[in-house]
């Protein structure tokens, strides 16, 4: 068993955690903006292959005492790099946290490469370059205090860029929060799923990847893994197979998107062609005031404008208005999600909530607001 720890977004934790066991991972342990856990080289393989919700996961290889610049390069020295990469192979470091010695991330991730490079020096008379684009190699240094974790980076590019969103809204959310905040819902993909604001689609097809159980890594090119040396290309193919044949070819219900704005409709139509969910999703350009329901039960979820970024506090209250009555007079039987950054404005809602979850949308606090219609 080999200890692993998967990044993911503040509040997410427990979401999170739930989805990392729900794979098959042991000893699952949730700390602020991260969970680990234990599993083999297939679970490594399989939850960057599916989780829906996670940034990155990473291999923590040495935990050690880090006081200063000293102690770092000593401390990376001591690791036999040969058994990692070779003098012809590329690297990247990135570093997060500090301490009162080192508290510059781009002079503490210069310490563990002039560590390693030396290293090859003094062993090959070479030594790796540094590639910030496509390295062969990329580590994780996180400092808390008077300590650091050292880790191998195995996903490379963040798994919230699941490679379909090209055509992007304005202020779009980050497709891992959007499928963290749906498995909060009631949603299940028995239900009908209604937004009735997607601008460029990300919650009905994040939405439709769960319902199909289809593997969001599966749009990815590569992971930081494929060129370890330990690499098992045979299990590789194995975990994708298997996803593939879990793939379901119908939706068990109906996904609904709408949108007042056609271009940006455009642009939901052409992320759900880029991972073949086109044919079924359905999208369709509709005033908010017209809105109808699609059945006579499911779940809504939307993400409407909250005057931090988008639009004005004053001219949007008028559209969380309208969306309180539309609610109430077309939708009893339906449950209701909306992601709110602004309290003044969901008082214009004019319903009772009757759950609230705070999350946070990046560094803007939010809450999670569900309303009962009946």
């Amino acid at each position: 068993m080999t200890e692993y720890f998967a990044t993911i977004a503040r509040s997410l934790e427990e979401t999170a955690a739930k989805e990392l066991t729900d794979l098959g991972a042991k000893n699952v342990k949730q700390t602020f903006t991260g969970v680990s856990f234990e599993g083999d080289q297939k679970l490594l393989y399989k939850v960057n292959l599916w989780s829906r919700m996670i940034f990155r996961v990473l291999v923590p290889i040495k935990k050690f005492p880090c006081n200063n610049a000293k102690q770092l390069y000593q401390e990376i020295q001591k690791i036999n790099w040969e058994s990692y990469l070779s003098p012809e192979q590329t690297l990247a470091v990135h570093c997060t946290g500090k301490n009162q010695e080192l508290n510059h991330t781009h002079f503490s991730a210069l310490q563990v490469k002039n560590a390693i490079a030396d290293q090859q020096t003094a062993n090959f008379g070479k030594r790796s370059n540094v590639d910030l684009e496509a390295p062969d190699l990329i580590l994780n240094l996180h400092i808390k205090k008077t300590h650091a974790i050292l880790s191998l980076d195995s996903t490379g590019e963040s798994l919230h860029r699941r490679g379909y969103r090209p055509a992007m809204g304005t202020a779009p959310l980050k497709e891992t929060f959007a499928s963290a905040l749906l498995a909060m819902t009631d949603w299940e993909p028995t239900l009908p799923l209604l937004d009735p604001m997607c601008g460029s689609g990300t919650f009905p097809i994040e939405a439709g990847l769960k319902a199909l159980n289809r593997a969001p890594g599966l749009f990815r090119n590569t992971f930081a893994f494929e060129k370890w040396p330990d690499f098992n290309q045979q299990l590789w193919e194995q975990v994708k197979q298997q996803a593939k044949q879990q793939e379901l070819s119908q939706l068990p219900a109906g996904i609904y998107g709408r949108d007042r704005d056609g271009d940006v409709l455009q642009q939901a139509q052409t992320n759900a062609e880029n991972c073949y969910l086109d044919q079924h999703l359905n999208f369709a350009q509709t005033e908010l005031f017209q809105l109808e329901p699609p059945s006579d039960k499911g779940i809504i979820i939307c993400n409407p404008p909250y005057g931090k970024r988008l639009g004005d506090v004053k001219q949007l209250g008028s559209l969380y208005k309208q969306l309180g009555d539309v609610l109430k007079q077309q939708f009893k039987g339906w449950v209701t999600y909306v992601l709110s950054g602004n309290k003044e404005l969901t008082k214009q809602i004019g319903l009772r909530t009757s759950q609230r979850i705070p999350v946070y949308n990046g560094s803007l606090y939010c809450t999670l607001l569900r309303y009962e219609l009946f």
